[in-house]
């Protein structure tokens, strides 16, 4: 598994506190939700290549 970027995120106190009931929901750490719907944006825009994709490249 290739390794994580890591990078500083700032947001609104009220969407972290969303964010953090979202993912505690789902029993997903907040880095884990943030990742997971940025994954997700990613994909239904067409813009998410796998590592498979871009191995072929």
């Amino acid at each position: 598994m290739a390794e994580k970027k890591k990078f500083l995120l700032r947001v609104d106190d009220n969407v972290y506190k969303m964010l953090e009931k979202w993912s505690s929901d789902e029993l997903r750490s907040i880095n884990a939700q943030i990742e997971y719907l940025l994954k997700d944006a990613l994909v239904k825009n067409g813009r998410y290549k796998s590592d498979e994709k871009e191995k072929e490249k």
